[in-house]
């Protein structure tokens, strides 16, 4: 009777610490499975979803999604060229650039963008747009110099960037871009982004508005593009692709701009199925692909 009851008490005992044993490896398991939105292989975050307006990849650079649509034929010993499309927001880019799109990768030249959110050009919007660059140049054998393409905010994007890194830049095109901050979306919804007041921003204006850094851009040769309606009440052209042209060509560059009669900031077809833009962008866009 007594042995049996010992042999009762051991069990119990064996069962309580199984249980902690379980308990702990269990949480040991657990704290090593990849959380919510990893992929189960290797810990990676999963890719976000994206619909593109052509087959692509949709990956995540530095935490923010970023895409990649791949240039059709096989451009062996060489760099690929490709056009860093802007702004890469929920829908953009759109069926609206097919037709363009679909005319540079035809002529093996890739698109890419990643979405910074309403950065306006700030200096962490560029700091991501430089990780994508990296990512690209560094790691996928892209052209260390590619052809930059501003739709409407994403000039703000695109040109403060460009800016800072002249060297890198094949060209700019652009269809009705912000080039002024003032203008669009003004100093006062723009300074958040910037993590300054906007009175703060107002006084340091130009070290961040394209329109007043455009030196860098002219030393380098960086050749421009710009089609601007003439009515643009949104993005007025004299305050953004007119005010770039006339202050680039003083500074000794180049700008190509087309404004098309009584248009403004809207979809008329003409703005994505222009075939002077898509011309610019092949005849720049393998400066640096050898």
């Amino acid at each position: 009777m007594e042995c049996f009851e010992i042999l009762t008490l051991g069990e119990k005992k064996m069962r309580r610490y199984a249980g902690v044993f379980v308990l702990l490896w269990l949480t040991l398991l657990l704290g090593e499975l990849p959380s919510l939105g990893q992929e189960a292989s290797g810990g990676k975050e999963k890719p976000p979803e994206k619909e593109l307006p052509l087959p692509g990849e949709v990956f995540l650079v530095d935490g923010s999604p970023a895409f990649l649509i791949p240039a059709k034929p096989s451009l062996e010993k060489e760099r690929t060229p490709w056009v860093w499309y802007a702004p890469t927001l929920p829908g953009l880019p759109s069926k609206s650039e097919i037709w363009m799109f679909e005319r540079f990768t035809a002529a093996g030249i890739a698109i890419a963008g990643i979405d910074v959110g309403e950065s306006y050009g700030s200096p962490t919007g560029r700091e991501m747009y430089s990780a994508l660059y990296r990512t690209l140049v560094d790691k996928r054998g892209m052209s260390r110099k590619p052809i930059l393409l501003a739709r409407s905010r994403g000039g703000l994007m695109l040109y403060s960037w460009a800016c800072d890194n002249a060297d890198n830049v094949g060209g700019i095109a652009g269809i009705y871009p912000v080039c002024s901050i003032a203008s669009y979306p003004g100093v006062d919804n723009a300074a958040g982004a910037y993590k300054l007041t906007p009175t703060q921003l107002k006084e340091s204006l130009a070290k961040h508005d394209p329109v007043d850094r455009l030196a860098s851009l002219a030393k380098a040769k960086v050749p421009l593009f710009a089609i601007h309606g003439d009515v643009d009440a949104v993005v007025p052209l004299e305050l953004n692709s007119g005010a770039v042209a006339k202050r680039y060509e003083a500074f000794g560059g180049k700008m190509e701009l087309i404004v098309p009669k009584g248009q403004g900031h809207n979809m008329w077809a003409g703005f994505f199925e222009c075939q002077e833009l898509v011309d610019f962008v092949l005849r720049h866009a393998r400066s640096d692909v050898k």
